[in-house]
This record gives structure tokens, C-alpha cells and sequence, in this order.
């Protein structure tokens, strides 16, 4: 699938640059925030403890050592935004032809009072270095988390749980803001004129969400395999659909406080955001943005019958990560498509290709340790719970 989708892909850069481009970073966030969702709630389990992160945990970490293949699929946005800043100044004072980042571009910030005041941040050299130190922080915690984890498994020490509570603590700190200011680089300045306070911690919501979701898909499909099988139990699941009803009802939270904010302050440089977005056709496509990634969900969460159905939730499961793409197309696309929704080949076929190479990663690194943390202090209580499994 990787293969093919990435062949797809240079096709469409060739034919379509601006498409493939555009499609590319949709698509590329979608697995990259999987993968910051993963190093994430991994903090976060070693934080609080809970049955729910025991069992899911060697998928958690597979996932944090994914970010090496990210980085190197990062590159072709790289190459769009070098294209962007040697783009060729548009003749008579139209605006000059960019495929992202129109900042990076030197006659547009020349040109614009708010891009020049801006410049010292937003230029192509910054912008690259804050890149690296985006994945070098990412790479750095999930290392390090994970030699904690392969010593756990050789010693059996307890006092490690200390351990990786003093690298989490600190760490979901630096996650925190390096998330933010990625989702700030690489999303938000397609529109430079425009900002949001908590665009930010949207996009993380969104990578929790994604990785409880994926989380519940690939558990499903190895509770019947060893060692999982018998140490698997409906709880788990339980939980894990009461964390995503959680992270879905924030999601909307935090949407509806930007929209609620924005929208009674009218203020033209802050409404033309969500203006491009709620005109042309792009409304009908919020609604039901609104509809199947909150109203839908939160039903079917919020039943208990839901959630003890590994089956049922599992569909859900698969439907949030569905409407999490079509939640990042509706972020990205409308900066480039003011006259109306249009769906490019490429915006199928950028997600399937950067997937499938993702999924080839994780799949072998979950398959280089043991599925269950043999180390950990919950294992005999989980094998209690199995009787003895």
C-alpha cells in the first residue's frame, strides 16, 4: 500500500504539484499526530497508572518509534517550501504563484506590512530548524522511554516506575509545546494574517483521539493472539471508549470556544478564517464535520452497551479516524479552495501512501518485543485477573 501509493503520489507531484503538495501535508499530519498521539499517552499512562495502558502500551511505544520514517517523510514538504521561496515574482503586482507557505515567498513579505513584522519567525531557514528540533525532542523522549522500558523487561525493577514518571512529567510538558508550535509552522501560517491561541492544543486533542482510536483497532485484532489472549478483558475496552468520549467532547469544546470567540468578536483579519470555510459549499461540509465528529460519536460513547462491545466499538473506532482526516482537509483545504469543495485523486491517495509506510514501520516494531511490558509491577495483577494465563 506504501509502495503503491507513494508511486501514485511522485506521479501526482509531476502532473499536479499544487495538489500533490497540499494533499501531501493533509495526509502527513495524519499519521504524524498517530505518532505524537502515541508518545503522548504513553507519557500520560506512565503518569497516572491504569489497567487501559498496561495492555496497550507495546502499541504505544511501537508507535513512538516511527518518528525516524516521519522524518524522512517529511522531506517533501521541505522540498515545497524551497519551491515556494525560489518561486518566480508574479508581473504586473498580482500575487505570486506558491504551493504552501506564501511567507516563504520574498516579494510577498516585501510587500505586506504584517508578513515583514512577522519575518523573523516566519522565513525558510527558522522554519527548517525549528523542524529539526521539532523531531530531534520527539525522537530524543521516545528513546528514552523506550531504553527504560527494554530495562524494565531485563530487571524487573520497580524503581523504574519512579523513573519514568520523572522523564513523562517533564516530558508531556515539552510535548505540549512542541506540538503546538509544529501544528503552528505547518497548518496555521498557510494563512499567515490569521492566528489562533488554541489552534494548538486542538490538533493535540486530535492526536489523542486518533491514537485511542487506532489503539482500539489494533487491540482488537491481537486480543485472541498470545500473549494477549485471556489478559485482554471488555474492561479495557470500556476504558479506552470512556477516554475517547473524553477526548471527543474536548475536541468539540475546544472548536466551539474558537468559533464562539471568533465569531462574536467579527473582527475582519480573525472571521475570514472561518468565512472561507462556512461559504461555497465548505458549510454543508462543517456540518457534517459537526454531525459524524461530535453528535455521532458522543451518542454511541456515551452508551455503555457501546463500549462493552468490542465489535461496535472497533467500527467507531475506525470512523474517528475517518472523520479525523476529513476534520485536517477541512483545516488545510479551504486556505487554497475558495470557490468550493473539490476532493483531488491525491487527496486519496497521499494518505494510503504515507500510511502504508507508516503502518510498515509500526508493524515492525511492534513485532521486535513482547506484546505485553513483562517487566511491569501490573503483570501478576493482570495475570490474576486471566487466572494465572
Amino acid at each position: 500500500m506504501g509502495g503503491a501509493g507513494a508511486g501514485v503520489c511522485l506521479l501526482g507531484a509531476f502532473l499536479a504539484p499544487e495538489q500533490f503538495f497540499r494533499a501531501y501535508l493533509t495526509g502527513y499530519l495524519l499519521w504524524a499526530g498517530l505518532a505524537l498521539g502515541c508518545l503522548a499517552l504513553l507519557m500520560l499512562q506512565h503518569l497516572t497508572g491504569g489497567d487501559w495502558g498496561f495492555v496497550i502500551r507495546r502499541i504505544l511505544e511501537a508507535g513512538t518509534r516511527t518518528f525516524s520514517v516521519l522524518a524522512a517523510l517529511f522531506l517533501p514538504l521541505a522540498v515545497g517550501l524551497w519551491m515556494d521561496a525560489q518561486a518566480a515574482p508574479a508581473t504586473g503586482g498580482e500575487h505570486p504563484h506558491v504551493y504552501l507557505y506564501e511567507w516563504a515567498h520574498k516579494s510577498v513579505v516585501e510587500g505586506d506590512k504584517i508578513l515583514t513584522q512577522k519575518a523573523a519567525y516566519l522565513n525558510v531557514p527558522f522554519f527548517l530548524l525549528r523542524a529539526a528540533a521539532y523531531f530531534l525532542a520527539w525522537m530524543g523522549l521516545a528513546w528514552k522511554l523506550n531504553q527504560l522500558s527494554a530495562e524494565q523487561d531485563r530487571t524487573a525493577d520497580a524503581g523504574l516506575g519512579r523513573t519514568f514518571q520523572k522523564v513523562s512529567g517533564p516530558g508531556l510538558l515539552l510535548y505540549g509545546l512542541t506540538a503546538t508550535f509544529a501544528a503552528v509552522d505547518w497548518v496555521m501560517s498557510l494563512e499567515p494574517h490569521w492566528f489562533s491561541t488554541v489552534y494548538g492544543l486542538m490538533f493535540i486533542v486530535g492526536q489523542g483521539l486518533t491514537t485511542l482510536s487506532f489503539a482500539v483497532l489494533v487491540l482488537r485484532g491481537l486480543r485472541d493472539e498470545e500473549p494477549l489472549a485471556g489478559v485482554v478483558r471488555k474492561s479495557h475496552f470500556h476504558d479506552l471508549g470512556n477516554l475517547m468520549l473524553a477526548f471527543v467532547m474536548l475536541w468539540a469544546y475546544l472548536a466551539f470556544s474558537q468559533f464562539l470567540i471568533i465569531w462574536s468578536g467579527n473582527l475582519p483579519e480573525e472571521n475570514v478564517w472561518y468565512l472561507r470555510r462556512m461559504t461555497h459549499g465548505w458549510e454543508w461540509f462543517a456540518g457534517l464535520l459537526f454531525a459524524f465528529h461530535f453528535v455521532l460519536p458522543f451518542l454511541l460513547l456515551l452508551s455503555r452497551q457501546t463500549k462493552q462491545s468490542v465489535e461496535m466499538l472497533s467500527r467507531v473506532a475506525a470512523w474517528m479516524i475517518f472523520v479525523r482526516f476529513a476534520d485536517l482537509f477541512w483545516l488545510i483545504a479551504p486556505a487554497f479552495e475558495h470557490e468550493g469543495v473539490r476532493v483531488h485523486w491525491l487527496n486519496v491517495a497521499a494518505p494510503i501512501g504515507i500510511g502504508g509506510i507508516w503502518l510498515w514501520s509500526f508493524l515492525g516494531q511492534l513485532a521486535r518485543q513482547p506484546l505485553l511490558p513483562t517487566g511491569d509491577l501490573k503483570m501478576s495483577e493482570e495475570l490474576a485477573h486471566a487466572g494465572g494465563h
